[in-house]
């Protein structure tokens, strides 16, 4: 691994710290905009909009789409430098790193010149619709169904159920995995479309979680029409659609958040020890609990440094970002466990919208046990590390050859 910045790399870097210097907007720990949506929608719309100008939004994008036609180490160096400010532009995520570039990817010219520009700017939010209620880490067994109309119109109607669609509620478009064909096997039977959230037919709930948030939602299609120009990709070729927008997530999600074993540190300096003599920072299985997350971030650094040595050299990471995320989700945990630990009856206290250390480690809390979840879940990844990485072989899959009606059938039989 290089551990320094080449000379062109270098450059690029300060460029990036002056124009942030000059231009950046509020920190996302804002209170304001921890605790207010709509606050939070203005500020990341203006902040996406001032990046777009100066060519920062989507760095690696053609010039053509509003990008700067750059490396993916010159995306990295500003997504570094942009994090280290706490600046954020977390409701573009899916949209921008996923979304998008499946758009980019299997649309037609027409779609592409018509949403792609917008969404980099910040004026569109987008939202990924694929999990659902029988159809998680294997989401090749979505339910929800379109066929084509019965009027000649071409168009498709779309009935059924997603769930744990983060940003839906503020999204205005979204791709959505549906299946178009039972009689083949599960994989070969979707079909791959984007959506107008506004569109007849489709209702958003948001859920509301133990943390007292509403981030993602529930999403009905009950009679959506859509047209078949909305299409992305071959009919009944979704997955590997699909699989285009699944390892752009996976890379997507992969970094570390929250506090680290420095803040839990920094807590534990200001908490008296056991028996009242010292600090808790003196406790022996305190700074064995502080090791392992430091192990832990120093892992995923040196992981991130491997990856950005690949994209140096021109390279394309492989599937060892899916390590990122097993580690990072694991990591939240370890430090809220301990925090909330050290706090004692303290650590109940409610204080996640407050920019206090506690607040930070009860976001820690709730969100390192979804993370081990969202883009991915710890099984579904470390099958990716064990075949993709280590050459391990393949899971035993007995509905390969089945179709997926009789898959259907056949849960409503034992069930």
């Amino acid at each position: 691994m290089d551990f320094k910045d080449s000379d062109q790399d270098a450059a690029f870097r300060q460029q990036v710290r002056e124009w942030l210097a000059a231009n950046a907007l509020r920190r996302r720990d804002d209170e304001d905009l921890r605790t207010n949506e709509s606050a939070l929608l203005e500020y990341s719309k203006a902040w996406q909009a001032k990046k777009a100008d100066a060519r920062y939004a989507c760095i690696t994008w053609p010039e053509a789409w509003g990008g700067r036609g750059g490396r993916l180490i010159e995306q990295a160096i500003f997504d570094e430098e942009e994090e280290k400010l706490g600046l954020d532009t977390g409701v573009f995520t899916i949209g921008l790193g996923m979304c998008v570039p499946t758009v980019m990817a299997f649309a037609d010219k027409a779609t592409k010149a018509r949403l792609v520009a917008p969404a980099l700017r910040g004026e569109q939010i987008w939202c990924q619709l694929f999990s659902e209620p029988s159809a998680g880490s294997d989401v090749a067994g979505v339910r929800t169904r379109a066929v084509l109309a019965d009027d000649g119109s071409g168009d498709w109607i779309v009935d059924g159920q997603k769930v744990w669609t983060s940003g839906a509620h503020y999204s205005d478009f979204g791709i959505v995995l549906v299946r178009t064909n039972p009689d083949v096997p599960k994989h070969k039977g979707l079909t791959m479309f984007w959506v107008d959230m506004k569109a007849q037919g489709i209702s958003v709930v948001p859920i509301r979680q133990a943390s007292d948030q509403r981030d993602f939602n529930e999403v009905y299609f009950n009679g959506v029409r859509i047209p078949d120009s909305q299409r992305l990709g071959e009919i009944d070729g979704g997955w590997k659609v699909a699989l285009f927008t699944l390892m752009n997530e996976r890379v997507t999600v992969g970094g570390a958040m929250g506090a680290g074993w420095r803040d839990l540190l920094k807590l534990a300096q200001g908490l008296p020890g056991l028996g009242g003599t010292g600090t808790a920072a003196g406790d022996g299985a305190f700074r064995a609990r502080l090791a392992e997350g430091y192990v832990m971030s120093e892992g995923l650094r040196l992981t991130r440094l491997r990856a950005l040595t690949a994209l140096s050299r021109g390279q394309t990471p492989g599937p060892e970002n899916s390590i990122g995320k097993v580690v990072a989700a694991r990591q939240m945990q370890v430090v809220a466990y301990e925090a909330l630990d050290i706090l004692d009856q303290y650590g109940m206290v409610n204080e996640m919208g407050s920019h206090s250390l506690p607040g930070r480690f009860q976001w820690n809390f709730f969100w390192g046990a979804a993370m081990r979840i969202a883009g991915g879940t710890d099984e579904i990844l470390k099958n990716i590390i064990s075949e993709r990485v280590l050459g391990m072989p393949a899971d035993i899959r007995v509905d390969r050859d089945v179709t997926f009606k009789s898959l259907s059938e056949r849960r409503a039989s034992s069930g």
